[in-house]
């Protein structure tokens, strides 16, 4: 923790400890930046604030000096603290004094007026503490000078509202002594005086009290020419009429129950949250702890009642054990201390009254509609109450602030999640030290787990007698293998599995009817994906999952559209271990699976194919999950599946996995539609040149040569664009006459069935074919020209890259053949990047490092260009070959080894070749 201090002598504390910056210029460096509290400051106002009006010639370089200068004081664990923006120079303190000076005093002011004098006394207390002197002494500007004023001013009034409360609190003989010195120290001041008069009766000493009036009167009469205003004259009626009110109102009729008992576990990863509550309470009147069950809502109201320190002395309602909504403002009652004895609500809020006071209502799920009801009504009636709830649902009241308490983040291995596995598993295994294979254990644990706290803390109690590697494994029947909650906890149920079943068995019917059928769905779903669970009733599913989600059983991803849902994975095992079908609901699943199959192999044909192939990757676990359930229980579905993928596959998933995805799904259905198993096929073909197998690639090609006369002609454009990834199967494979054969068919085909689209295509792939076999240099540039000239869409990134590789190849063709080459593959590079065709995109990258140097850049950048394409590569399975010399590494032959790290982004690759 760094602290800053500059009530007094400025300086900053470090982890307890001084830090020393220095003498008085970086004193007043130190005191300007706290003046701003933490935003930039310009170096015109700090030369100002250190030199006054005369600063060095060079003052920005002395600026920096000093700041460097401290920046080492402070040790790397804070020297990002005091940094720089455009604006100027910054200092980012978790504690300025004067901060704290302020918030304590505005605090304790706040509790002066009701039955919180106790706290009040406390926290100015504290805030005079804090006081050592001057506030920025060594400051001269016209800010500070302002600034220690209303310091200054805060001060004395502290030191009243502190005499105030002593008196509220019944120890008049102090206060006494307190004012006596106060009322010399600033004489004018006639609330001093006030209070001095009612300390002293309040001590049976009415004589002195009437003294004390008299000698007030006279010293105003004296030095300013006025009478006493209205408080002083009214006191002193009271004090001669023995007034009762001038003593101690009678105690008020309620009691503060015992908090709930601190857990004495460690309190871990969840600082931040914490943090946002305390500032959210501050300014919100009523605050809602909203999350899932076992994500740790009352761990964490219970650790910020504990920062209140004792004398916040809050009231606690536990709602848990009530078992209605017709309990609740007795269980309020209770907790505030009342006796009912009519309407429970209006008595209660009658107790409380305008003091400030905290009210904690735990666990309001089960009885939000009256917790709800209550809470309104104390909120309209009592001004100065605020309300901190935790619920698995929003009340729905006007003006409550949801704080959403989230699991714990598991993505690394030194994470909240794991840290709260290791400590608790410690707790169990005194002295264990976690392996690294241990951690990534934990790691599967709180993964598996999603980060839920409750469910991390009853595996570790399985760590007495499983290893973590043994708990990861048994996770799949995770109810059995986690323990029963310890004694002590303030988790109300007893397993994991009870404090799911309780938030699903208190959803209305339809709404776990529905619950019931989404555990199937893997990776999260989309509403469109729900309402294939009930197509006949659209309005029911989204009314439905809208209360799952108020509920905390179903998380909204509103970030990405459409919105992603998905449950937590316990919840999923909950829901799949109770649903009284669960075959129905996995054939559900996989009839979504249908629906986004169909729908690709027409979208990845449009503009925006690229958007569609990145929605199809959040889908990717879904896909997965249809295609294994197709595979056993309608293998033929399961072959239309990977055939309407085709393209998405050979872009969006890595090949090796959907090569056995295609060979499953063929292996499967011997007897599917011949179309089927042809454009199957292709789809294998096209993701085994990419493997970099060209005999396994010209071997596919034969099978579907020997299938093609089955085709039915009938097919329209599916027969067309059959026979065109059939041909480019031939053009890869340097097989002119059959792609020649098969490409004259395709554009007959197109011109009979009005197929103009497919005639280009065609075409292409025949030029590619004769461009690979010419041996003539005057047959090459024509047939370049003429494939650049015809290609369209898609084929024209495919022919250039082509025209591209020729021209390096070849670069006797023309004398600026390197040139060419780079324009050609820049625009191959354009138009695969259009449609996000990773593979192409590649492929164009691996041909350009060697264009780039061709064309004069530095070898070494072309080399590290190319080492980087095959970093990329082998993330996706991918060999990028070549186009025009299939399976020749001659690319990498011409250029050297990269010395340098390969590991470019995406983005520097491209712009690598993309930039002139």
């Amino acid at each position: 923790m760094l602290e800053c201090r500059v009530l007094g002598t400025v300086g900053l504390v470090a982890d307890g400890a001084t830090v020393d910056i220095g003498g008085a210029l970086p004193r007043r460096l130190i005191a300007t930046l706290a003046l701003w509290d933490g935003k930039a400051v310009p170096d015109d106002r700090l030369a100002q604030a250190m030199w006054a009006d005369e600063p060095p010639p060079k003052a920005g370089a002395a600026l920096q000096a000093y700041v460097s200068r401290i920046r080492s004081a402070l040790g790397p664990a804070y020297r990002d603290r005091l940094g720089r923006t455009p604006g100027g120079y910054f200092l980012h303190a978790d504690e300025i004094d004067v901060r704290r000076y302020a918030t304590l005093i505005e605090a304790g002011r706040s509790r002066l007026g009701g039955e919180r004098a106790e706290a009040a006394r406390d926290q100015l207390t504290e805030a005079l503490g804090l006081w050592r002197g001057e506030p920025y002494p060594e400051l001269t500007t016209e800010a500070a000078e302002a600034e220690r004023a209303r310091l200054s001013e805060l001060r004395e009034g502290a030191l009243e509202d502190l005499a105030a409360a002593r008196l509220a609190l019944g120890d008049a003989a102090d206060a006494v002594v307190a004012l006596e010195q106060l009322v010399r120290d600033q004489p004018l001041r006639e609330r001093r005086w006030a209070l001095l008069v009612v300390g002293l009766y309040r001590c049976d000493r009415q004589g002195d009290a009437l003294a004390t009036l008299r000698k007030v009167r006279e010293l105003l009469s004296d030095q300013l020419g006025v009478d006493p205003g209205p408080e002083l004259q009214d006191l002193e009626r009271q004090v001669l009429a023995h007034d009762p009110r001038l003593r101690l109102a009678a105690p008020p009729r309620v009691v503060r129950p015992e908090p709930i008992r601190r857990p004495r576990t460690s309190f871990l990863g969840r600082a931040a949250e914490l943090d946002l509550l305390a500032r959210q309470l501050d300014r919100e009147r009523l605050v809602n702890l909203v999350g899932p069950a076992g994500v740790g809502k009352t761990r964490l109201l219970v650790e910020y009642l504990a920062t209140l320190g004792p004398v916040a002395d809050p009231w606690v309602a536990r709602l848990a054990d009530v078992p209605d909504g017709l309990g609740v403002p007795a269980a309020v009652a209770d907790a505030v201390g009342v006796v009912v004895t009519t309407d429970a609500t209006a008595e209660v809020a009658g107790a409380i009254g305008a003091a400030p006071a905290l009210l904690v209502l735990d666990n309001c799920e089960h009885v939000s509609e009256a917790a709800a009801d209550l809470v309104d009504r104390l909120v309209a009636s009592c001004a100065n109450l605020r309300i901190l709830v935790t619920s698995r649902e929003p009340l729905g009241v006007d003006g409550e602030v949801l704080l959403p308490v989230e699991p714990l983040p598991w993505a690394t291995e030194s994470g909240p999640a794991v840290e709260l596995l290791v400590d608790r598993v410690r707790a169990v295994r005194p002295g264990w030290d976690p392996s690294a294979t241990e951690l990534a254990a934990g790691r599967r644990i709180a993964e598996a787990l999603d980060g839920l706290p409750l469910a991390l803390e009853l595996a570790a109690g399985r760590a007495r007698v499983l290893g973590l590697g043994e708990i990861a494994d048994r996770l799949d029947d995770r109810f059995a293998v986690l323990g029963p909650v310890p004694r002590g906890s303030l988790a109300r149920h007893r397993t994991l599995e009870a404090a799911i079943g309780w938030s699903v068995e208190l959803l209305d019917p339809a709404d776990r009817a529905l619950l019931l059928n989404l555990w199937a769905f893997e990776g999260g779903f989309t509403l469109e994906a729900a309402e294939t669970i009930w197509p006949d009733r659209s309005p029911a599913v989204l009314e439905s999952l809208s209360a799952l989600v108020t509920r905390s059983v179903v998380v909204a991803d509103t970030s990405i559209e459409p919105t992603r849902y998905r449950l937590l994975e316990s919840i999923r095992a909950y829901c799949r271990l109770v649903d009284p079908d669960p075959a129905r609901t996995e054939a559900l699943q996989a009839s979504w699976v249908h629906v986004l199959a169909a729908r690709c192999a027409e979208s990845v044909r449009g503009a925006q194919a690229g958007s569609f192939i990145r929605m199809m990757s959040r889908e990717l676990p879904n896909l997965r999950a249809g295609f294994a359930h197709d595979l056993t229980a309608d293998p033929a579905a399961a072959l239309r599946t990977a055939v309407d993928l085709g393209v998405y596959l050979y872009r969006g998933v890595h090949h090796g996995e959907a090569m056995r995805m295609l060979r499953a799904a063929l292996d499967s259905a011997p007897d599917a539609p011949v179309l089927d198993r042809v454009r199957a096929l292709n789809s294998l073909t096209a993701l085994t040149y990419f493997s970099g197998d060209q005999e396994g690639t010209a071997k596919l090609v034969a099978v579907v040569n020997e299938l093609v006369p089955e085709l039915p002609e009938d097919a329209a454009r599916d027969y067309a664009e059959a026979l065109f990834f059939f041909a480019v199967g031939g053009a890869v494979t340097a097989q002119v006459d059959l792609t020649e054969r098969v490409t004259r068919r395709i554009i007959e085909y197109s011109e009979a069935h009005d197929l103009a689209g497919m005639i280009p295509a065609a075409e292409s792939v025949r030029t590619v074919a004769l461009l690979k076999a010419a041996t003539d240099p005057d047959e090459m540039r024509s047939n370049a020209d003429a494939l650049q000239r015809i290609s369209r869409g898609w084929n024209k990134g495919w022919a250039h890259q082509v025209v591209g590789e020729l021209y390096l190849y070849h670069p006797d063709l023309a004398p600026d053949s390197a040139e060419r080459a780079l324009s050609a593959l820049r625009t191959a590079l354009a138009r695969f990047l259009h449609h996000e065709d990773y593979p192409y995109t590649l492929n164009t990258l691996r041909i350009g490092a060697l264009a780039l140097a061709r064309a004069g850049r530095p070898v070494e950048e072309a080399a590290r260009l190319l080492a980087a394409v095959r970093t990329h590569a082998d993330r996706l399975g991918l060999r990028t070959p070549g186009l025009y010399r299939p399976g020749d590494p001659w690319i990498e032959q011409a250029l050297p080894a990269s010395p340098d790290d390969p590991d470019l982004s995406w983005n520097d690759m491209v712009a690598l070749l993309a930039d002139d």
